[in-house]
């Protein structure tokens, strides 16, 4: 019989957030883990990935999102010999963010403490569980999510286009979701604890492969510290539904509007900062400086006469002033992009399914 660590829970203080607390969980019981599995057209693969995951998982909540195969005929059948296993179907296609925020609600209604997407198709070794789940038992993070890049030998597995294009929007999602020391931000093999679920607004997340992104930008703006845990990436004969050139055509534009967003409610509405003063104020001095000076520029063309220099120095003080207020902006963003802590207790890889149990809660009919 295996030893029971200490049982955790989660504290939010901003004065003392050591993450998850030994000996403080409700009637000092082990925790309950709920694993979503978004499953589309994955009919090859879905059986594999349920059996794979580990006896101490308490809920695999199996969202089938409109597949035209047999995925949900599988899903079916394994639930007849799966009591952990919980299956919800969408009757079209939504999305894989839409798949996951089903999941969460679900997770949320069973009462899991912590709640752990892994994507059904078999790319991500449900063997990894339980170095995903350390940092936020040690206290370190409040959110954890799987790296592929931390190896060289595993960043030479991944397909060359889905290289390409995971780096390609790798500093544009730095800079939409304020945490610039995170890497690989379109990996979804992710854990987060309930209390921290709670507090995202999941209705108003990305419902397609902007899922990831968005879900990081609304962690920023709540403050989260993020984990990054190395992990190495499954690569079979399954079929991304991932289109590279679909997405670097519409990732910018959201990006785009994510970072807006970010800034906005972070810097603005929740609490007035200098950032959002020295982007504003070099935006302006940047565009008036461009402006006037191409004006210049083209009537300095058009006439053959040099403009004078201090119509060139109206011209380049506002762009370096404007350029130089921007770049100061960034600098405090990145100093202030929310950072693992501690780890405030040691625990070991060995031990983490010690905290779990597979035993549902008693909530009755959900």
């Amino acid at each position: 019989m295996k030893e029971r660590l200490p049982v955790p829970t989660v504290v939010l203080s901003a004065e003392n957030r050591t993450g998850i607390e030994p000996g403080s969980g409700a009637g000092g019981e082990a925790m309950r883990l709920a694993v979503i599995l978004p499953c589309y057209l994955v009919e090859k693969h879905i059986a594999r990935v349920i059996a794979a995951l580990p006896d101490w998982v308490a809920y695999i909540i199996a969202v089938n999102d409109g597949s035209t195969d047999r995925t949900g005929e599988i899903l079916a059948g394994l639930a007849r010999n799966e009591p952990r296993l919980h299956v919800l179907t969408h009757a079209e296609n939504q999305g894989v963010g839409a798949a996951v925020v089903t999941g969460f609600q679900l997770a949320l209604k069973l009462e899991a403490d912590v709640a752990v997407k892994i994507d059904g198709d078999g790319q991500m070794d449900p063997a990894e569980l339980p170095r995903l789940l350390v940092p936020l038992l040690d206290g370190s993070a409040d959110y954890a999510k799987g790296n592929r890049f931390r190896s060289a030998t595993d960043f030479g597995q991944m397909p060359l286009a889905r290289t390409f294009g995971n780096i390609a929007l790798t500093f544009l999602n730095k800079l939409a979701s304020g945490y610039w020391y995170v890497f690989d931000p379109q990996n979804g093999y992710v854990a987060i604890p309930r209390e921290w679920l709670q507090r995202l607004p999941l209705d108003r997340l990305d419902k397609t492969f902007f899922f990831e992104n968005s879900l990081l930008v609304a962690l920023n703006i709540e403050g989260a510290r993020i984990a990054d845990v190395p992990m190495r990436a499954v690569y079979g004969e399954e079929k991304s539904n991932l289109r590279i050139p679909q997405i670097l055509r519409a990732f910018p534009i959201r990006l785009l509007r994510a970072t807006i967003h970010r800034l906005l409610v972070k810097y603005v509405i929740y609490d007035v900062s200098p950032i959002f003063v020295y982007l504003l104020t070099g935006w302006v001095l940047l565009l008036f400086g461009l402006t006037f000076g191409g004006y210049h520029w083209l009537a300095s063309v058009q006439s053959g006469r040099a403009a004078s220099t201090g119509t060139v120095m109206l011209a380049t003080l506002p762009i370096i002033i404007g350029f130089e207020l921007c770049l100061q902006a960034l600098h405090l963003d990145i100093v202030q992009s929310p950072r693992p802590g501690g780890p405030y207790r040691r625990v070991r890889v060995e031990d983490v399914p010690s905290y779990f149990t597979s035993e549902a809660r008693d909530i009755g009919s959900v």
